[in-house]
């Protein structure tokens, strides 16, 4: 369902809210979309992440508008127009503390961001002082986004050996920092192109590769905020392929 929300400095923000059996007192995650902008896709990745436990929230931040998955020079356009400061710190910031406000005492809640939103997440996870652990994938860019050896949660991170935008010297420096900072990370490559997660897009989605994606952030969500780990309801190794 849509809902919107008050950032820190008071503006309304909408987004995307997926709720899971166990309503407001289960674990949260703020997903954060793609350079395509809330798509029916990232819908979808909520819808799937709340069935395994977790309250999810797609933050919306292009304000309403998105680009057709494929059209590259809108999306790019739309990314060139975003305020990532102001993204991180009212937006995404604003998610989680309405996310730990609804679901009360002791909530604990993570990032999870693709691409674009992989880059958000890192930055999410070095400025965002509510967050309790944070997963990107196929960042662009990521060592230009925010110093990751500031890191100060549990980290995940999910790449691409044949990224085509963003250089395995850059990947390596990534994880290289990583260590440098002490930072609790994982770290899991695949030979897989970018985007691979992205079931609509039949060029680039690796349904061997997504699922262990898929079943590698389960775990890490679970031992980091919680969920059904707790209960021994989690069926990882069954998690379905987009």
């Amino acid at each position: 369902m849509e809902i919107s929300f008050k950032r820190p400095d008071g503006k309304e923000a909408r987004g995307y809210l997926a709720m899971p059996e166990d309503g407001e007192k289960s674990p949260a995650i703020v997903l954060i979309h793609e350079w395509w902008g809330l798509n029916d896709q990232v819908r979808h990745t909520a819808d799937r992440l709340s069935e395994e436990g977790f309250r999810v929230f797609v933050p919306d931040l292009y304000g309403g508008k998105n680009a057709k998955i494929g059209d590259v020079q809108g999306a790019t356009a739309l990314m060139q127009q975003l305020d990532m400061d102001d993204a991180v710190a009212q937006t995404v910031r604003g998610a989680v503390q309405h996310l730990k406000h609804r679901g009360g005492e002791g909530t604990r809640c993570a990032v999870v961001g693709f691409c674009m939103g992989g880059a958000v997440a890192i930055k999410a996870a070095v400025e965002v002082r509510e967050l309790d652990a944070a997963v990107s994938f196929y960042a662009v860019k990521p060592n230009e986004i925010a110093d990751v050896r500031q890191i100060r949660v549990p980290f995940q991170a999910h790449v691409s050996r044949v990224d085509e935008f963003t250089p395995q010297e850059q990947i390596d420096a990534f994880e290289r920092n990583l260590k440098s900072g002490g930072v609790n990370f994982e770290f899991h490559r695949y030979g897989a192109q970018h985007a691979f997660m992205n079931e609509q897009r039949p060029d680039k989605h690796d349904p061997v590769a997504a699922r262990a994606a898929w079943d590698a952030t389960l775990r890490f969500l679970e031992s980091t905020i919680g969920g059904h780990a707790a209960t021994g309801t989690s069926r990882p190794g069954h998690a379905p392929i987009p």
